[in-house]
């Protein structure tokens, strides 16, 4: 399942696709956190949508995933061009951020941008994961992982900082938002073109590329159904922020700048938990991180609370990510042959995503029907559950298991082809 390190690795070691791809997703992230920050501000604070509306349209960046990721994750293990997808991916959102110039005010027309630049990320998430996985040891894919979403947070870091500069200087204008996070964003598709290097495998005339091939009582399975009960009680951030703005009575031009505090934690924390993932056990570090969450949601829920809770919940988001987002992947990588390494990943990140989807929806009925905090209290309960009921299932999958598999028989000649 992992295996384990005599000594920590050094950062110099890390392979420089993952470092090209750690740029790519650094410049993207700029340009879609830039949209995150100021979209629920934007729904809830000026459009009014109520809780329920939102959870139905926050839903929708993980939901849509579900319905691409699958199928672009297919189709680039078996053209064996992971790079070419994950640009086709990178490039709809890209062409998205103009389309929010075009919706206007209208919800309908929002959902439906939303729901397109979640497809564009559900087609490169995937392709673009099986390249980290491939472009590094399975010894120090955790540090792997922690190094690229280092990077990727560096961006979320910034794209709020640039919203909040762009609204003030213009007067709360959401225009110049979409127009720059659009230029920003095709330069990360241009960095993807250009300094990004493709993995294939060699396919053999009998292999069939499809998820059918793993076997139902693999572990890769078992974590898709961990990852997809953890994520149906897993409170969106946005619903999080909200909460802390609403119970801090923050100003709403301040709103943009809460994911700072949790990028900020997830910066510095990635590769330190992606290496103690690595030499302790990536099982136990994905579940760690939950155990945060459960205590966060207690926090929340607590009848009062001081200016402490702000510095304390966004903090415990950004420990929450660094232990379980790259880990996860890091985790599921080996547990899939190379040819499908694609679709096995886009597997476990499509259970999260629809877990995920449920969730926001089912939050956003709890707060508009019992309010926020009985809705916290019963979703950390939820967490608390699933992580118990998990560790049971997780800790009886053998480290260094191999994926069980249809054997693949390489000709002499084809060997060592790439």
């Amino acid at each position: 399942m992992y295996v384990s390190a005599t000594r920590w690795p050094r950062l110099a070691s890390v392979p420089a696709n993952v470092l090209a791809l750690g740029a790519v997703s650094m410049v993207t992230d700029v340009s879609s956190e830039m949209v995150t920050a100021v979209l629920p501000m934007y729904l809830v604070l000026s459009l009014g949508l109520s809780p329920l509306a939102f959870g139905v349209i926050d839903g929708l960046y993980f939901g849509v995933t579900a319905l691409v990721r699958l199928a672009g994750a297919h189709a680039a293990d078996r053209w064996q061009r992971r790079k070419l997808v994950a640009v086709l991916g990178y490039a709809l959102s890209a062409v998205c951020r103009v389309g929010l110039l075009a919706a206007g005010g209208s919800v309908a027309a929002l959902g439906a941008v939303v729901a397109a630049d979640r497809a564009g990320k559900g087609l490169r998430t995937g392709p673009r994961d099986a390249l980290i996985s491939l472009s590094a040891s399975p010894g120090a894919l955790g540090q792997a992982f922690g190094v690229h979403r280092a990077m990727d947070t560096a961006g979320a870091f910034l794209g709020p900082l640039v919203a909040f500069g762009l609204l003030a200087a213009t007067g709360g204008a959401y225009d110049a938002v979409f127009v720059t996070s659009f230029c920003v964003a095709v330069a990360g598709v241009l960095l993807m073109v250009l300094y990004v290097r493709d993995r294939r495998e060699p396919l053999l005339a009998d292999d069939r590329v499809s998820v059918r091939r793993v076997p139902r009582d693999t572990p890769l399975l078992q974590l898709c159904a961990v990852a997809a009960a953890l994520g149906l009680v897993t409170v969106s951030d946005a619903f999080v922020y909200l909460l802390l703005q609403k119970r801090l009575a923050l100003s709403p031009e301040l709103f943009p700048l809460l994911p700072l505090g949790t990028a900020a934690a997830y910066l510095l924390l990635a590769v330190p938990f992606g290496r103690l993932a690595d030499r302790a056990g990536r099982f136990a570090v994905f579940l760690g991180g939950h155990a945060v969450l459960v205590v966060l949601y207690g926090l929340l829920a607590l009848p009062s609370a001081g200016g402490w809770l702000l510095a304390v919940a966004l903090v415990a988001l950004g420990v929450f990510y660094a232990a379980t987002d790259g880990v996860l992947m890091a985790a599921a990588g080996p547990l899939v042959p190379a040819h499908l390494r694609t679709s096995g990943l886009a597997m476990v990140q499509t259970g999260q995503a629809v877990g995920r989807l449920l969730s926001s929806v089912l939050f956003g009925a709890l707060w508009t029907a019992a309010g926020a905090e009985p809705g916290l209290a019963v979703m950390g309960g939820g967490v608390a559950v699933c992580a118990v009921a998990s560790w049971s299932v997780l800790r009886r999958v053998e480290p260094g298991a191999e994926p069980r598999v249809v054997p693949r028989v390489v000709p002499e000649g084809e060997r060592g082809a790439r």
